[in-house]
Order: C-alpha cells, then structure tokens, then sequence
C-alpha cells in the first residue's frame, strides 16, 4: 500500500557483499510488522543464491518522495534493480525506455499461464513482461462485527438497499452503523465499491477504467453519487482524518458495525486475535459479490549494466513468483497469491472466498481495477477524480449533478 511510509531498518536488512554474485538493490516500503517479515524472507532467498540485498528506503512520507528520489537516480544511470510500482504507472516508466524485459525469465517460468491474462496485461509494455507482481488485494470487502449486528437484529446486506436497513438497525441500536476515515483515498474507496455494486462490472469498466464521458454522466452514475452520499449519514462526526486502521479497530471492538476497505483490514483483525467467521465477517461489498476489485503489489525491473546484478534481477524476479514466497508473504500480509492454482492450506477463510472470487471473476470478465489504489487510470485523472469525490463527499451543498459534471471535467486531466 502506497499508505505505508518509506523508512525500512536498514540496519537489519543488509548484507554482507558476495563475491562472483550480484546485487539487487529494492525500493520498497514494507515496514508494518507482517510486511517487514515478509521483505525478510525475499532477501533470504536472494542470500541462499549468493546475491546480496541492498535496501533503497527514502525516509519520510509515502510514495511521492519515493518517486521523485527514483527518478533522479534512473536520470543520472544509476537505477535499483527494483522498485515498488503499479497500475498504469508501469506503463510511464517502460515508455521511457528505463525498464529491462523479463520474457525469459516469464518463460521459463510460466508466468502467462499462472495469471490471469488482466493482471499480466498490466504487467507488460509492447507485449514483454516488465514487472513481477506480488499479491493480489481484494478492496471491495465489507468487514462487520457479528454480534453488533445480533445485537442491533440486523442481517449482513448482500445490496445496497439491505445495507441502508442494516445501517438503520445498528444506528438504532447505539452502534455507528459504519466506520470511516474521512481521507481521500478511503472516500475513494467507498466510491469504487459502490459504483461497482450499483453499476455492475461493465459500467465500472466504461466510466472509472476507459473513462467514457457518456458512462461518467449517466442516470446510473447519478444513482452511484446519490447512493454514496447515502453512506456518509450512518458514518460518526469524528471520521474527518481518522486512519483506516483505527477505523477498523472501531469495527474490531464493536463501537461500529460496518467497514468498507480492503483486505489489509483483515490484518488488524488477526493481530487483534479475532478469528474470522466467528469474531468478524468478510463479506463482498453490497452488489458486488460477482465482481472483485484488485489492486496488485508489483516491482517494475530496471535496466541495469552488471551482469552479475542482471543474474540477480532475474532471480529476483523468479523468487517474487515462486509458490514459496507468494505464500508466506501473503500470509503475513493478508492479501492472496497472485499465482494462480497454489494450495491455500494455510490461508483462512477470507483469503479463500477472495481466491475463488478472484478466479470466478477473472473467468467471468467482471475482474477490474481499483481507481483508488493506483491499478486503473494515470495518475493525474485519478489525483483530480479523487479530489472530486471527496469535496462531494464534504460538501453538502454539491449535488450529485453538480459532481457528476466535475467526475466528467477531471477525466479529461493531462
């Protein structure tokens, strides 16, 4: 998650330099406790084939300062051998001609097999793959306290309309019927689940992935907006600038009933020792139960001049595929391997409805990206269409007209 600030412990993870091996050097920034054990294991794999591990961490803030650190070192030639990038943004680097092509490394690997062809589309620039992903996250899951909901006689929605009578039940039964974060990307995070659940996949697809005008402004997006607002009434007067995870704690002990949010929620429920599907439920977001939301961790490889580092990029890349490093990360991380037909033993029973989902879906046509986490628009339309979805969300004087037009305005950003 983009949400997470750059400053890794360096210290720990170093390694002595190996001779007749090479270096890969990774901007990244995994630093809560599971992401940091599993930023842990990479690098032993890396250490058991001779390579050393070099950390690329730029303190302070999330990824925009990370960016502009990259930049200047691809500038001046003198790139890592990975760095922590998604979505469209993949595609501005490889036009820059920066990024190195990793096909014999997919070959041999089987990559176009083991993903959907979604994913690995976004992976490659000009048909060649030039990243590696790393997990999937589900982001249109809504979490919900059991025994709020016992206690307030309401049933957990499966719509949108069910969801407003649950809401009700709960605000009745002195439970904050929804825990939020007023900060822009959750706001957007809403958004993106409703919009699917009202519209459908297809309509998601034309409006917030292609960006079509006539889909922007539509009475079905009309429906989306209102529907949204809705949402905002069964939420508490002290949700403005609340981070998610306190959000979730909120659901976790039982003061609200509902979130809206991805599946790095769940961590927080497991590190608070609550068992799923007894202490809390997982459940697709109202009318989405068809369709899945993903947003994809990837690393996009670098060009670099070493051969001995090129060896090592390129085991790095296979190393980030591998079963053995899907699983164990996405076990400390909470969300699913991206590799496809992997044994979910050990995973619990929110990864695997998420798995079945995430291959239902992607079989189904209704797998799309998340407009708010990066995977589906540049960078600039998404700033502008997240702003106008939280000044919507803030304003109550904006109608849903008024902020329909201003949807249509941001898509057009440059």
């Amino acid at each position: 998650m983009t949400r997470i600030s750059l400053s890794l412990a360096a210290a720990g993870l170093m390694s002595a330099s190996l001779a007749q091996a090479g270096e890969v050097e990774v901007l990244h920034w995994w630093t809560s406790g599971g992401e940091a054990k599993a930023a842990a294991e990479l690098k032993a794999t890396m250490q058991k084939k001779g390579h050393t591990w070099k950390d690329f961490a730029v303190a302070g803030g999330g990824g925009d300062s990370a960016m502009t650190v990259l930049k200047s070192r691809v500038v001046s030639g003198n790139a890592p051998a990975a760095a922590q990038i998604k979505g469209p943004s993949i595609q501005e680097w490889a036009r820059e001609g920066v990024l190195a092509n990793m096909d014999d490394v997919a070959k041999a690997e089987k990559w176009d097999e083991l993903l959907p062809k979604a994913i690995a589309d976004g992976l490659k620039y000009k048909g060649n793959y030039v990243a590696a992903p790393v997990n999937v996250h589900r982001v249109n899951w809504l979490w919900a306290n059991p025994e709020a909901f016992k206690k307030a006689g309401a049933k957990l929605p499966t719509s949108w309309d069910e969801f407003f009578v649950a809401a009700e039940a709960l605000k009745k039964a002195g439970i904050i019927p929804v825990a939020h974060g007023g900060q822009n990307w959750q706001d957007f995070t809403t958004f993106e689940s409703v919009a699917l659940g009202v519209g459908g996949a297809d309509f998601y697809k034309k409006a917030l992935v292609q960006l079509d005008a006539g889909s922007l402004k539509s009475p079905t997006m009309l429906k989306v907006l209102d529907t949204f607002k809705k949402v905002k009434g069964y939420t508490d007067k002290n949700a403005p600038g609340r981070d998610w995870n306190l959000a979730t704690a909120m659901v976790i002990k039982g003061e609200a009933g509902m979130q809206l949010m991805g599946d790095w929620a769940k961590g927080e429920f497991l590190a608070a020792g609550k068992v799923p599907g007894k202490d809390f439920a997982c459940v697709a977001a109202p009318g989405t139960a068809r369709s899945y939301t993903y947003n994809v961790d990837s690393f996009a490889l670098f060009k670099l001049k070493s051969a001995d580092n090129q060896k090592a990029q390129k085991d790095l890349a296979a190393a980030i595929m591998s079963p053995e490093f899907q699983e164990v990360f996405n076990l400390n991380k909470g969300s699913i391997p991206v590799r496809l037909n992997m044994k979910l033993d050990k995973f619990d029973e929110c990864a695997k409805t998420s798995s079945a989902d995430f291959v239902a879906s992607s079989k189904a046509g209704s797998l799309v990206p998340s407009i708010a986490h990066g995977m589906s628009v540049p960078s600039a339309v998404e700033g502008a269409m997240k702003d106008v979805v939280s000044q919507f969300w803030n304003d109550d004087k904006m109608t849903s007209a008024q902020a329909m037009d201003k949807l249509v305005a941001a898509a057009k950003t440059k």
